[in-house]
């Protein structure tokens, strides 16, 4: 036991020098690879996996996509879809999406979509929404199309399809034909109405409105509202006054807790993501967040965020903060909701510049450096 303990270090280091020797080896085959043709692969399969070996290595550089793509490696599909899957960094999300539809991979990404927990086929759906490519709109309109699809992924897909003129026009199509849900109106009317095509925004326009502010005027597409910059000192006091939205937000410890903490809000949401919670919040009901239907034998009805529930309890708590504690015996019915407790119109409280300063505030929550 003993010599092998000994034994054990020397072999551990002459393992990682032969790892190293081999991905040298490896990177000079790939080296001398690059020069040739795509095709000088077909007959070399030492070759080959020296090149996925060496792919590992250099995960996900500039080099990485560009061999996977001169050398139509599909059998890379899976990493590819890994990283659009769980790469922080949004830019190489849609490199590795963008490769993906590429090399033609778009039965992968749809099943990726079908069966992804709706935080992650949201993701996916955003990243496909970036690339602007008529070639995703097949794979994201099923979503829309879907009843049975979550409303926050939809509304995604949404916003997704109209980020190209080919998604633009057979969203337009489905506004006219009257098939298009009416919880997705407003996402459609942000993206239509805001359209580089003129006769878009014409027939659009038909059919499709922006939400009012408090002046009474439509607001301009959240397209638009994300180029403003406000005024952040302006908006915290529009979020504890006017806003009202500290009746059901806390920030740093301040406010009320109904609806989640936005302590780093700015940290977790894009400018357009902060506009479409605040002017479309049920298209993004947090998860624990969700609002639930509470109907008591006696005729009560209450509605409020599940807190907790066990086989004799249920804790709802209301709008305003308050905590109900039910019987489970009273309980004549209970459904979750597909709308949120934050009110559908709060952009009526305020003025254009009112909302951009909200906004502008919301922003600079953010977590702390190195948190």
């Amino acid at each position: 036991m003993l010599l092998a303990l000994i034994a054990w270090p020397r072999w551990c280091a002459a393992q990682s020098e032969a790892d190293a020797s081999q991905r040298a080896k490896d990177a000079l085959i790939v080296r001398a690879l690059q020069r040739l043709p795509a095709s000088a692969l077909d007959s070399r399969p030492e070759t080959k996996a020296a090149l996925l070996r060496h792919l590992q290595t250099i995960r996900p550089s500039e080099n990485y996509f560009a061999l996977i793509e001169k050398f139509r490696l599909t059998e890379m599909s899976g990493d590819l879809l890994q990283i659009v899957a769980s790469q922080e960094d949004t830019q190489i999300a849609v490199k590795a999406a963008g490769l993906l539809i590429r090399l033609g991979q778009t039965d992968e990404m749809a099943k990726m979509l079908r069966e992804s927990e709706p935080a992650q086929a949201e993701r996916l759906v955003q990243v496909l929404g970036l690339l602007s490519d008529a070639r995703t709109v097949p794979l994201l309109f099923p979503l829309i199309e879907n009843a049975q699809v979550p409303r926050s992924l939809r509304t995604a897909a949404v916003l997704a399809v109209g980020r190209s003129g080919p998604g633009q026009q057979r969203l337009l199509e489905w506004v006219e034909q009257g098939k298009l849900a009416d919880e997705l109106r407003f996402a459609a009317a942000s993206v239509l109405l805001s359209s580089a095509d003129p006769n878009i925004r014409q027939r659009a326009g038909n059919h499709l409105t922006l939400p009012p502010s408090a002046g009474g005027r439509p607001l301009p597409p959240i397209s638009e509202l994300v180029g403003r910059r406000g005024d952040a000192v302006r908006g915290k006091a529009i979020f504890v006054g006017t806003g009202t939205c500290a009746k059901c937000h806390r920030v740093r410890g301040e406010g009320k807790e109904v609806g989640p903490d936005l302590s780093e809000i700015g940290s977790k949401l894009s400018r357009d993501a902060l506009y479409l919670a605040i002017l479309d919040p049920s298209a993004g009901i947090s998860f624990n967040y969700e609002t639930y239907l509470v109907r008591l034998e006696d005729g009560t009805v209450l509605s409020g965020i599940l807190v907790s529930q066990t086989d004799d309890w249920v804790e709802l708590k209301t709008a305003e903060a308050v905590v109900h504690r039910l019987p489970r015996g009273r309980i004549e019915a209970m459904a979750k909701q597909p709308v949120s407790l934050m009110p559908a119109d709060l952009q009526k409280l305020l003025e254009l510049d009112d909302l951009v300063d909200l906004v502008e505030y919301l922003t600079t929550l953010r977590r702390p450096e190195g948190g």
